[in-house]
């Protein structure tokens, strides 16, 4: 039997082992590719990807306000301009 699996380094069981977030199991007569298909859906579904992202490096407090301040001014912009239109 064959198993996809991603981990998040954040998690770790009682024995230090990465916890798995999402997993596939192949199924009986299932192509590879059918398997690899529900995986990248489920790990999509999951938000793995943002997730890994956003703690793949340190902001600093401010540096944060900052980045999120100007994704609402950005989300502003594109909702003022949806509304002229």
């Amino acid at each position: 039997m064959m198993c996809l699996a991603i981990t998040d380094g954040s998690k770790l069981d009682r024995l230090g082992v990465l916890v798995l977030v999402a997993e596939v199991r192949l199924q009986e007569g299932e192509s590879l590719e059918n398997a690899l298909r529900r995986f990248k859906r489920k790990v999509q579904q999951q938000d793995i990807v943002k997730e890994v992202k956003r703690h793949s490096f340190y902001l600093k407090p401010g540096e944060k306000r900052r980045v999120k301040e100007a994704l609402a001014r950005k989300r502003s912009r594109k909702k003022a301009r949806k509304e002229q239109e």
